[in-house]
């Protein structure tokens, strides 16, 4: 439904099930590829990185998980613009394809011990393809769902994208918790860390096929919202020019929520592994569990959000969160204990969080640049603030200053809920208000 606009529920037809399970099952395989490489950072450092000092060596593995981040923006301005012109469909395909292909080359990828620094380089470039693949897949898929959702189930439609991303996150810790209660951690860190990234090609492969039957939005609906706005403006960039504020809103309505989930989903499970010499087989079962949780709350989320309008939600469990997010400090040291209180505690500000803020972001812009708009917002948020939160927080761990970071996540969640009620009454938000 391209208007996104709110009205009566409508009965969901199969076909749209069916589309709804090649779009996330295929938008899964994106996240657990990419999550994989951040849960086993610890793993694949020494093998690309070699360092005398563990931590260095894991810290040059998550620099590089933060480079992957800074190539986003460039799949969400040149494939957003194309998915905006010529459609949805094979944008999706080739946002599949290309993570597909890149996960095949780490599985195999040759170690700083065979190729000296090529190996590093390999690694990187590998992450930059799947940075442009992630850039355009989130989005898009987010765009995707609300165009496709029935009258009355725009927050539910994109709800299911954020379980989608959960099974993929999920699935991510619950494969690296299997193989390292299989292996020995010697044998994870030497070459055990390669059968998740195998596994998570194969099933590309799977929801790659798939998403050939997936419908053409763009060519059977139009935004309603947008004849009010006038014609739209030749280029891009003098479109997004006249929504600077939407712009700015979902750059920070993005950078609050992938704060705290790379923090809960990747800074802390390497913070217990590395920092505090925690098992790996009860991190990843940890991790997992919260993870769980998290998925199924979605749901809920997406039906409160429905009905008790999306911007009430939004800013509302976006305040809790900022308060919520001082939960990171009961694990300062050593102990499962405080680690499960942290990782449990967080599931429902995850949840209402992660379950949001795709919804948000696409009400944000109308159809005609909605995929390149939420796609540069959401690169420039995530690029720049969740995928270089996991470094941030063990930066602070590592230098005495834990107590800093929450205070950093609080202040990105309230500049989030500021903007979104500054858009909110200026007229910028198109559904859920």
């Amino acid at each position: 439904m391209a208007s996104l606009l709110q009205r009566s529920p409508a009965r969901v037809p199969v076909s749209t099930r069916r589309a709804l399970i090649a779009l996330g099952g295929g938008n899964a395989v994106e996240w657990y590829d990419w999550m994989v490489y951040g849960l086993l950072a610890s793993s694949i450092g020494p093998q690309f990185f070699p360092s005398s000092n563990p931590l260095s060596s894991t810290m040059s593995a998550l620099a590089v998980f933060a480079v992957g981040f800074a190539a986003r923006p460039l799949g969400a301005v040149v494939f957003g613009r194309i998915a905006d012109r010529a459609g949805r469909k094979g944008v999706m395909l080739f946002s599949i394809g290309s993570m597909v292909a890149t996960s095949l080359v780490i599985t195999v990828a040759p170690t700083h011990a065979v190729i000296g620094t090529w190996a590093g380089v390999i690694l990187l470039l590998c992450r930059i393809v799947q940075g442009i693949s992630t850039g355009i897949e989130a989005p898009l898929n987010s765009t995707y769902a609300v165009e496709l959702a029935p009258e009355g189930h725009t927050a539910r439609f994109g709800a299911i994208m954020g379980f989608y991303v959960q099974v993929g996150i999920v699935g991510a810790s619950l494969v690296c918790f299997g193989v390292s209660s299989v292996l020995s951690q010697d044998a994870l860190d030497s070459w055990g860390w390669r059968i998740p990234f195998a596994i998570g090609a194969l099933a590309g492969g799977v929801f790659l096929w798939l998403r050939r039957t997936l419908p053409e939005t763009l060519e059977s609906a139009t935004d309603s919202t947008d004849d009010t706005e006038g014609p739209a403006p030749a280029g891009p960039w003098a479109e997004l020019a006249r929504r600077k504020l939407a712009l700015l809103t979902i750059v920070f309505v993005v950078a609050g929520a992938q704060a705290i989930n790379y923090t809960w989903t990747t800074g802390l499970p390497n913070l217990a592994r590395t920092t505090h010499h925690e098992d790996s087989s009860a991190v990843f079962a940890i991790t997992t569990l919260s993870g769980v949780l998290v998925g199924c709350l979605y749901p809920l989320v997406g039906r409160i959000a429905d009905r008790s309008r999306i911007s009430r939600t939004f800013w509302v469990s976006r305040l809790a969160t900022a308060a919520l997010v001082f939960v990171v400090l009961v694990y300062r040291g050593p102990g499962l204990t405080g680690f499960t209180v942290v990782m449990l505690v967080g599931a429902p500000v995850l949840a209402f969080t992660m379950g949001l803020y795709n919804t948000v972001a696409a009400t944000l812009m109308p159809m005609h640049c909605r995929v390149t708009g939420v796609g540069i917002g959401y690169a420039v948020g995530v690029a720049g603030f969740g995928g270089t939160a996991p470094y941030v927080l063990l930066w602070f761990q590592d230098h005495g200053a834990a107590a800093v970071f929450p205070v950093y996540v609080a202040v990105l969640c309230l500049l989030s809920v500021l903007l979104y009620r500054l858009a909110l009454a200026r007229g910028a938000v198109r559904a859920g208000d």
